[in-house]
């Protein structure tokens, strides 16, 4: 009894143990991270100025500069640095304007609201011109609103503007400093975050090797790790790419442009399938052992992903490659002994994958020998310039805001809809005995989004986190009365809700909440009050952001989803184009073929962002939820085939293209165009699809003679090395061609608006 008492609590023991080392781990990440980093740069933004401003008796003008660098650190984003300063410097003009015109804004109700609701669009309007804008934008909002709650008694209306002005600067001037004290930290964080998420995405496409698993749950897994991938990548490139080279900074820059191509590399290769799904179910229903054996291979390597990610750019954390070595060679001689059997075909295809899982592991060593102290003359660096071109540039023309004036835009009916909503919010707030009518419209312009999923999680989110601020702030206002430990309370919670935004905006607002009551517990004696109408402005303008987003104006996926499922089409049919024109020609990859595959990845990775919106909005508003869902994954499906044929072609010497190759990929093509003519005719006639058993297509195939085949490989490796090109090219032309056939068949069926 004894001993089985001394067993339990040593399993406990190492149950805490363990859960404390695993938490304390996650805190040191958290710590170290990027967004808490920018987050204490904004709580000093803000906190010094009025410090300073107190003490020297200049409290007006310290408030004024808080004011502006809070309003200017939106756009301080993941990115290069010379965008950020852009987006800063912008953000910091658009506030000090807005600040100079909000400042004439405080009048009759009735005058103000107009010059509210034009300001309000016109702001809005700005996220035509992409992310970043949208972030300037945000930038304009904020300050629109702060000028509204504060109406400074000791600076004339173009002194706080430009104090305003003054304050992005002071902002920037900190995020320089940053920049260059810890130049490496964004881009560090990105890759070990891209490392995690490569070893998930080949640890699923390993659980998708065994038998009788939820093949949905783990696509529907796939598709939102590539996503998450992809937009990685994005970033990676802006700021490998386009950062500026200096001494000592560039060698380091340029090695990490090379791991991130071995990254985008192990993305293709993990995507590309040597065989479609349901021969490989049939494969592994006979030899199941190799199911072992693979899964193996790829979780092994999964995990020295994670351990990259973990000791960073310390090689002597490193796992070593021996026990990969080990698994390779008892993988090759299992494989082998098909090799002499009537599996030939299974032989072939099998051997194909052990290749592609060779070239995975690579990679991997690539990847450690770069984060090593490789000698530089040993590596070969990628050209910059050329480079360049895989890199999105935005276009600023001022035709786009032409082009988007219009309700089919979906910017202008979201900036439409903000502007009414900021109105009503406004006049609610006005007209009824509310404290401050601005925090009403400071959680409309936060909540607000186009996308109706995103608008309500954000107002539920938004919600519980306040009410959970408002019921700590109550308890420790209570306890504590003094206005010290309130300051460094609000600090505190600022700068964690900060850094939270990103992770979970519910616990962001909950320490937004905690700061805002905690900076008015100083100002004012009854704090209870204030806690009450900060619950009730919340509530107020959360429930008008979602009535706003359900009844005007509304933007459904399912209308804007069909031009995303174009874009993946046409991406593809334009990679399989630069595939079929590398097999026939040959030499050395161009850029535009890395270019195609790239649109190729993006425009899938954005169908499936597309698909996860549509499905956060209500029922009634899923129109042909089922076949989009199948034409998203036969899309991401295609993209695989592909990726099994580019994997292929760029790193094994080919055989000449056949007049079949040339006939088959035509006719791939052709379905593509018709699934592209359909998508845009809604009288598309169902009667163009393709027969996916197309007996011209089957006799154009080879003939493939299992016992002829394996007599004549026994006798010629390079015999055995082209059955496995026919293989591996034929079974993915026909997997090609058997999905666009399915893909015309739901196109030619869809009724999108």
């Amino acid at each position: 009894m004894q001993k089985l008492s001394w067993q339990l609590n040593r399993s406990v023991l190492i149950t805490v143990t363990l859960f404390i080392s695993e938490n304390f781990k996650e805190l040191q990440q958290f710590l170290k991270s990027t967004p808490f980093s920018r987050a204490i740069l904004v709580g000093i933004a803000v906190t010094l100025p009025i410090v300073i401003g107190i003490q020297l008796g200049y409290f007006e003008i310290g408030l004024a500069i808080c004011f502006g660098a809070f309003s200017s650190s939106p756009s301080d984003v993941s990115g290069s640095f010379r965008h950020k300063k852009m987006g800063i410097l912008i953000s910091a003009a658009l506030v000090m304007v807005v600040s100079f015109i909000g400042g004439y804004l405080h009048y009759e109700t009735w005058l103000s609201l107009p010059v509210l609701g034009i300001l309000g669009f016109g702001i809005a309007f700005i996220s035509v011109y992409g992310f970043r804008a949208s972030l300037i934008s945000f930038s304009g909002l904020l300050a629109l609103v702060l000028s509204l709650a504060h109406d400074s008694e000791e600076l004339e209306i173009y002194q706080y503007a430009a104090l305003i002005g003054a304050g992005g600067l002071w902002y920037l001037l900190l995020a320089k400093i940053w920049h260059r004290i810890n130049p490496k930290a964004e881009t560090e964080e990105l890759l070990s975050e891209t490392y995690v998420l490569t070893a998930e995405f080949l640890e699923t496409r390993g659980k998708l090797v065994g038998l009788h698993v939820d093949y949905e749950k783990l696509q529907s897994k796939l598709l939102a790790l590539q996503s998450e991938l992809t937009e990685k990548h994005e970033t990676l490139r802006e700021i490998l790419i386009l950062s500026r080279k200096n001494s000592g900074w560039s060698i380091y820059q340029d090695k990490r442009l090379l791991i991130f191509v071995e990254l985008v590399d192990m993305l293709e290769t993990a995507i590309a399938n040597p065989v479609n799904y349901d021969r490989m179910d049939v494969l592994f229903n006979d030899h199941p052992k190799y199911i072992r054996i693979f899964q193996n291979l790829i979780f092994k390597m999964s995990h020295q992903l994670r351990m990259i990610s973990e000791a960073g750019d310390n090689n002597k954390n490193q796992l070593e490659n021996d026990d990969m070595i080990q698994c390779f060679e008892e993988a090759r001689l299992e494989i082998a002994l098909l090799r002499e059997t009537p599996d030939y075909e299974e032989y072939l295809m099998l051997q194909n994958w052990l290749e592609y899982q060779e070239k995975q592991f690579k990679k991997l060593k690539r990847i450690k020998w770069l984060l090593g102290d490789p000698n530089t003359m040993k590596i070969d660096f990628i050209d910059r310039k050329a480079a360049k071109r895989f890199v999105a540039h935005q276009d600023y023309a001022p035709i786009l805001l032409i082009r988007n004036f219009s309700f089919k835009s979906t910017i202008f009916r979201h900036s439409f809809r903000l502007a009414v909503t900021v109105m009503i919010g406004y006049a609610l707030g006005s007209i009824f005995a509310f404290q401050n009518p601005s925090w009403i419209l400071l959680t409309v312009i936060v909540i607000m989004r186009p996308s109706y999923g995103l608008t309500k999680s954000r107002a539920i989110d938004r919600i519980i986190g306040t009410l959970i601020g408002g019921a700590i702030a109550s308890g420790l206002v209570l306890l504590i009365q003094d206005p010290y430990v309130y300051g460094a309370m609000g600090l505190a919670s600022l700068v964690i809700a900060f850094s939270m935004v990103q992770k979970s905006y519910k616990a962001s607002a909950t320490f937004i909440t905690l700061s805002v009551i905690f900076v008015y517990a100083i100002l004012q004696p009854d704090v209870l009050t204030v806690i009450k109408f900060r619950i009730l402005d919340t509530l107020v303008g959360a429930g008008l952001s979602y009535a706003a987003m359900r009844w005007l104006w509304p933007t459904w996926e399912f209308v804007e989803i069909k031009v995303s499922i174009e874009k993946s089409v046409k991406a593809n049919r334009d990679f399989l184009g630069k595939i079929t024109e590398y097999y026939q020609r040959k030499g050395n990859i161009p850029t535009s073929y890395k270019i195609a595959r790239k649109e190729a990845f993006l425009a899938t990775s954005s169908l499936s962002s597309a698909f996860q919106r549509m499905e956060l909005e209500p029922k009634s508003k899923q129109r042909g939820a089922d076949k989009i869902y199948q034409l998203v994954v036969l899309n991401h499906t295609f993209l695989a085939s592909l990726a099994s044929l580019s994997t292929y072609i760029q790193h094994h010497k080919t055989t000449e293209a056949s007049e079949q190759f040339k006939i088959v990929t035509e006719k791939i093509e052709k379905n593509l165009e018709r699934v592209l003519q359909c998508l845009k005719d809604k009288e598309c006639n169902s009667a163009q699809a393709s027969s996916e058993n197309d007996p011209l297509f089957e006799e154009r195939l080879p003939a493939f003679n299992a016992l002829e085949i394996r007599n004549l490989a026994s006798k010629d490796k390079q015999t055995e090395r082209d059955l496995q090109e026919a293989q591996l090219v034929w079974e993915q032309l026909q997997w090609l061609f058997s999905i666009s056939c399915k893909m015309l068949k739901l196109a030619a069926s869809m009724k999108l608006v």
